[in-house]
């Protein structure tokens, strides 16, 4: 069955060739004619009035860009960013085919890869980053409808955009938590884009667009919990933080010999560190979770991790100086795998007894705001490594952090050769058909100070069996994306991943695939 969403009232703009829609109508622009030193590049005023088109294109001024990983050539802009009612946020971007040649199909890369999409035809993609909440936040899903967004049949797109040619997309989400004056949008095409700036002026769109009212009937609101994975450089521990609980998880093998129950020598300094991430944590409830890997049986593997789980417990306590804090303890076997245990390392990880507790809340620095038209200084190439006998080269743009203890880095890849070539040691992935997961996740950052590693973050998605499917934050290299590895002569590509960034953060060593380490600053 077709849906069709109600639209709110249209009010017509024809002085400037546009047309505003949606939830509040929108005043119209000023009909004075525009000053003669205007021009294209001027910033727009608070409530987003375009500048007027002879050629029909929306003209407006970019709030931020970026280009696709995929598509170089595809060019996308944030046009609007508009907050309604203190709830919602509608977002525009504009995509623009800057090539001279070809046109590019636009719906394969703009749809949402963590849900089911049905037919490409949708911007389901389209997001913003609240950081500070440690959610991805995409637009609205109506019954019946993959999203709040545009649908290139309902709204009369082309399925291509032509060369030299541009359309305008929207999207209406929930608007991030706190009101901030600016956030990080989000696309499945390229880098964040961060410090767009939000207005609370009503939106004003092109002609033709309908923006959708996300009150005008029930709709569910889709977000992604964000955690950030990390570990000590012994591999004693690893850490995942998703913005509201640390999960500590302390490796078996340190813990206790083979088969065993009693703690080590070892164990005492390592729960010692634990002890004092609770001490700092507000929560009033500390879990402590036995694992095993795959090895051995239920029956074997259950008694075992229980009574690994209560030894930790009896040690942890009193260790903790906090008063009023709970430990509980439960082992769960091999049913609760982190990892693969396809591979020894997998089974090796996956063989570990969790702490879970709030997370601690340290203070931290307010990122540095920048420029809407400012773009990262690259810092010099890390690094050679071949692909197919060709060279390739690496840069890293920038390491920028975001609110919330999260950092962005970006570096674009190039094919320095003459003839075609692919670099596809980006991802750990040894099956090329394991398109949900395959994503640039071979890239850590490290801090020898603080003795800690830090790998990319996640994307936790719901799955109908009430499980939870882990997608990377960062470069999708999978799906309708299996070309991002592959490069023409000359030609560069920008990657991006999303990890934890401590406040004290000033620099790290980013090492990436096979290039050599760089030392790289946080700004």
């Amino acid at each position: 069955m077709k849906y069709r969403i109600p639209l709110a009232l249209l009010t017509s703009l024809t002085a400037a060739g546009l047309t505003a829609c949606g939830i509040i109508p929108t005043p119209a622009p000023p009909t004075e004619p525009p000053s003669p030193s205007a021009s294209a590049t001027t910033p727009p005023s608070p409530s987003g009035s375009p500048s007027p088109s002879a050629s029909g294109q929306d003209e407006r001024p970019a709030l931020a860009e970026t280009r696709s990983t995929l598509t170089p050539d595809l060019k996308v802009e944030v046009v609007g960013l508009n907050r309604i009612k203190g709830e919602h946020l509608v977002a525009q971007l504009r995509l623009s085919n800057t090539g001279t040649g070809k046109h590019i199909p636009w719906t394969g890369e703009m749809g949402d890869n963590t849900r089911p999409l049905g037919e490409i035809r949708w911007a389901s993609g389209i997001g913003v980053l609240d950081a500070r909440a440690r959610t991805w936040i995409l637009p609205y899903q109506p019954a019946g409808s993959p999203c709040l967004c545009s649908d290139r049949r309902r709204d009369g797109l082309d399925y291509f955009i032509d060369a030299g040619q541009s359309i305008t997309l929207y999207a209406v989400l929930p608007a991030p938590s706190g009101d901030p004056a600016t956030t990080t949008v989000v696309t499945p095409v390229g880098p964040p884009m961060p410090d767009v700036p939000i207005s609370d002026e009503p939106p004003v769109t092109p002609a033709g667009m309908n923006v959708p009212d996300p009150d005008a009937e029930p709709v569910t609101t889709i977000t992604r919990r964000i955690v950030t994975p990390s570990q000590s450089l012994d591999k004693s521990e690893e850490t995942a933080d998703d913005g509201e609980d640390l999960r500590v998880s302390l490796s078996s093998d340190v813990l206790f010999a083979v088969n065993k129950a009693t703690l080590t020598g070892r164990a005492r300094t390592i729960l010692a560190r634990t002890a004092k991430l609770v001490d700092s944590s507000p929560g009033p409830t500390v879990r402590v979770e036995g694992h095993a890997d795959s090895s051995g049986t239920d029956a074997i593997n259950d008694p075992l991790s229980r009574r690994r789980a209560q030894a930790v417990r009896a040690a942890l306590s009193p260790l903790v100086t906090r008063q009023g804090v709970t430990f509980q303890a439960k082992g769960y076997g091999s049913r609760s795998p982190l990892y693969s245990n396809d591979t020894e390392e997998g089974k090796r990880r996956n063989r570990r007894v969790t702490v879970t507790f709030a997370k601690p809340r340290p203070a931290e620095p307010e990122p540095a705001t920048a420029s809407p038209a400012e773009t990262p200084d690259e810092t010099g190439l890390t690094g050679t490594a071949a692909a197919d006998g060709q060279p390739i080269s690496m840069a890293v743009n920038g390491l920028r952090r975001l609110p919330g203890g999260l950092g962005l880095l970006t570096y674009t890849v190039t094919n320095e050769g003459d003839s075609e070539a692919w670099f596809n040691e980006l991802h750990h992935a040894k099956d090329w058909m394991s398109f949900k997961y395959q994503a640039a996740t071979n890239v850590t950052l490290t801090d020898e100070a603080a003795g800690r590693q830090y790998l990319p973050g996640r994307l936790q998605v719901p799955t109908d069996d009430g499980g939870v499917d882990s997608y990377c934050a960062c470069t999708s290299v999978s799906g309708v994306r299996l070309a991002t590895e592959k490069f023409a002569p000359g030609q560069s590509k920008q990657f991006w991943n999303l990890f934890e960034l401590p406040a004290d953060a000033s620099a790290r060593t980013v090492k990436i695939a096979g290039f050599k380490e760089l030392q790289v600053p946080v700004r």
